[in-house]
């Protein structure tokens, strides 16, 4: 296999397409090939963006919502004009249960067009995020002075792309084996002698790349470490990986 056929590969290893033999050729290429590292992990910023955009069941307690809002619901209110001749239309007297069937059927509908807008509002709110935070990893990995470095990490390839311009890192985890439960990776720049925490990475995705939190600001390296879930102030573990800041 050449190094053309190589740089071709980029996709097919962001998205786990490739055989055994042919991924541990390609992840001794991406040792020393800024090029491929920087498409990797455009590729998997990409492949993250597009993961937002997922469905979800209905809560179950949509269904106490909705018996719990039946008394309240009142569609037209005492008084108010129907139509052009102001001609107002009463129910009979002697229809409780036809009352009540209509009542819930519209608190039914009402709450489930009020839970449906409020889940999209939470997935336009998640898409706006997830956009930016997609823009900003897209901002660092195309800089025109971004620099990489690269290291095997808990059996993974955890690599760091750095601005200077832009004050800011991205880390980029390939292959990177799911942490133990109730357990999340955390980032953390070496900044004089101490862990500064930089962001958590998401424990159900083995190739990602995020964001590091806070400004590089003169950090000297990057660490890795398995934290609880939420992480920690402090790292608490042995780091799994340590990467200079490159020059």
């Amino acid at each position: 296999m050449t190094t053309a056929d190589l740089h071709l590969l980029t996709g097919a290893y962001a998205l786990h397409a490739l055989p055994g033999e042919e991924r541990a050729v390609f992840e001794r290429h991406l040792s020393g090939c800024a090029s491929c590292v920087q498409e990797v992990a455009e590729f998997t910023a990409t492949a993250a963006r597009l993961a937002s955009a997922s469905s979800a069941p209905v809560r179950d307690p949509m269904r106490r919502q909705v018996l719990h809002r039946i008394t309240g619901v009142r569609q037209v209110p005492p008084g108010a004009a129907t139509g052009p001749d102001q001609v107002r239309h009463r129910a009979p007297r002697g229809r409780g249960p036809a009352r009540w069937a209509l009542a819930a059927c519209l608190a039914a509908f009402g709450g489930t067009a009020l839970w449906q807008y409020e889940r999209a509002q939470d997935a336009r709110q998640q898409a706006a995020r997830a956009e930016r935070q997609a823009d900003e990893v897209a901002g660092v990995l195309g800089a025109s002075d971004a620099k990489t470095r690269s290291a095997r990490i808990a059996g993974g390839t955890g690599t760091l792309v750095v601005s200077a311009d832009r004050d800011q890192a991205v880390f980029v985890a390939s292959d990177l084996p799911a942490p133990p439960r109730g357990k999340v990776y955390q980032l953390w720049f070496a900044d004089k002698g101490k862990m500064r925490s930089a962001g958590l990475m998401s424990p159900g995705r083995a190739s990602q790349a995020v964001l590091m939190r806070g400004r590089v600001d003169g950090a000297s390296g990057v660490g890795v470490t398995v934290e609880p879930a939420g992480g920690s102030p402090q790292p608490t573990t042995t780091p799994l990986g340590l990467l200079n800041i490159p020059s």
